[in-house]
């Protein structure tokens, strides 16, 4: 099913009356002067100031930083309790681990939903006020979880707080493909990253010791600070970039409808169409295009591991190895360590790759030339995830599960930051394409934990662990070969792609 286009081009000469006046008549230098207009258009927009590619590389790289800022929040409000979950077990009276897992785990259901209409309402109503309106809802979710007063309303409160949260981790990839070109958006890409890969390890680090020492739903009131300072920076100092509704808001106030009609679809049809076949795109990309639904499947599979580690570390260093809750929060520090690493490293990486393919291929570049980088990465996974596994089952010093665990963060950033510049470079639309990544990235994320424990209680960390490991590389080695030897001709084939 391929995506409804908008037609501007007039009626063939067959569909017209048989009398009719020779005036009427389209000829082709009349076509050929539509296309000039439009050629004309294009070409005023790429050298037009108000083009969030020409911005000063000072406004764009605010916008990127304070994008980066919202998209920290909220994964950093993910995992900001895991080290407190006996504590949070305690206040509640919660004696079954499954639903302590899913006080944590809850978060992460919506973040699979909410991203399927952020992304599509940023691509009709533009990604500014989308952005800022699922800040402070979040923020003020976030107080509710705070004054929770039994399992069920704080469990309800934490839904919402990730439905709220989902907008800045689905439009801020389309933020960055809106600022920057195929050339030289690797860094902002992976600055981007750094949320939603760093935020997790960052909360459990805060939240530990102000579990501990204050109580856990300090660390909620931190969150919403935390909220509060990005909104009052993001509100005065972000601009609208996605161009389409940049061009259909000046184009408004011109006299020139023709010209506002060319400048965005929403201008001639009815909004409430335009609106459902944005609604629908994420769906489409995830079920009708093979590329996109397997890197989703991969970038999910290692982000619900991640997430898995989030539920298992407490268990592991206060019983294993006998920490404290603040001193437990400290192990995510090996993630962390990883994730910055790659961020360094990946970026480079990435990018000289990027750019001696397409050197090699006339200077023109493809988004196949993003693989290589993907499969590089890909490699650390299962060798972070035996590591991690193998080490902790034997019980040897608590720093081998601990470099285990930077391992496979280094593997999974150097993995996602391919895998998302590939997304915006192949697909049109790209903020539905990272939406359905992020919501089955989501997904899993949220089930995993789910049954972490009683998978580990059957096969241990080691079995457990190896079972993760032999999974990642069946989906994470074979898939992205195939595609950088076959992914330019499914490409052509499909309407949903640039």
């Amino acid at each position: 099913m391929s995506l409804p286009r908008i037609e501007t081009s007039v009626p063939e000469e067959g569909n017209l009356p048989a009398a009719r006046d020779v005036s009427t008549i389209p000829d082709d230098s009349l076509q050929d002067k539509n296309s000039q207009k439009l050629e004309q258009l294009e070409d005023e927009w790429q050298h037009d100031p108000i083009n969030p590619r020409n911005w000063h590389p000072a406004k764009k790289w605010t916008t990127a930083v304070l994008v980066a800022l919202y998209t920290l929040i909220t994964p950093l409000a993910s995992s900001i309790m895991a080290p407190s979950l006996p504590d949070l077990a305690i206040r509640y009276g919660i004696t079954n681990p499954t639903v302590t897992a899913l006080t944590l785990s809850i978060f992460l259901l919506p973040l699979a939903i909410g991203p399927l209409f952020a992304a599509p309402l940023s691509e009709v109503y533009g990604r500014l006020w989308v952005l800022h309106g699922s800040n402070l809802s979040f923020l003020a979710f976030n107080l509710g979880c705070a004054f929770s007063p039994n399992a069920t309303s704080f469990i309800v409160f934490r839904f919402l707080a990730g439905f709220a949260g989902s907008a800045p981790i689905s439009c801020g990839v389309g933020v960055i493909s809106d600022l920057f070109s195929e050339s030289d958006r690797a860094a902002a890409m992976a600055l981007y990253n750094v949320g939603p890969l760093l935020g997790p390890v960052i909360g459990p680090v805060m939240g530990g010791f102000m579990a501990e020492s204050l109580g856990v739903q300090y660390d909620f009131y931190v969150v919403t600070a935390i909220s509060g300072a990005a909104a009052m920076l993001g509100i005065p100092l972000m601009r609208e970039s996605y161009a389409p509704v940049i061009r259909l808001r000046r184009a408004k106030s011109s006299p020139d409808l023709e010209k506002a009609a060319k400048g965005h679809p929403a201008f001639t049809m009815n909004k409430w169409a335009y609106l459902w076949i944005n609604l629908k795109r994420p769906f489409i990309l995830l079920t009708q295009s093979f590329i996109c639904f397997i890197l989703s499947l991969y970038m999910a599979l290692i982000y619900g591991i991640y997430y898995l580690m989030f539920v298992t570390f407490p268990d592991l260093f206060s019983q294993v190895y006998h920490f404290s809750i603040g001193i437990g929060g400290l192990t995510y520090i090996g993630l962390g360590f990883g994730f910055v690493s790659a961020t360094i490293f990946g970026v480079k990486l990435s990018s000289k790759m990027y750019i001696h393919l397409a050197a090699k291929n006339g200077g023109k570049g493809k988004p196949e030339m993003r693989v290589p980088a993907l499969i590089f990465g890909s490699l650390f996974v299962p060798v972070g995830l035996l590591w991690y596994g193998w080490s902790a089952q034997a019980k040897i010093h608590f720093m081998m599960p601990i470099i285990g665990t930077a391992i496979f963060g280094f593997g999974l950033l150097t993995a996602f930051l391919p895998i998302q510049l590939y997304l915006v470079d192949t697909f049109t639309y790209a903020a539905s394409a990272t939406a359905a990544a992020s919501a089955l990235r989501s997904l899993l994320a949220f089930a995993f934990p789910l049954f972490g424990q009683q998978m580990f209680a059957a096969l241990d960390y080691g079995g457990g662990n190896s079972l993760l490991a032999g999974l990642a590389i069946v989906i994470g080695i074979p898939f992205p070969i195939w595609i950088y030897y076959h992914g330019e001709r499914m490409r052509a084939r499909s309407s949903l792609t640039r």
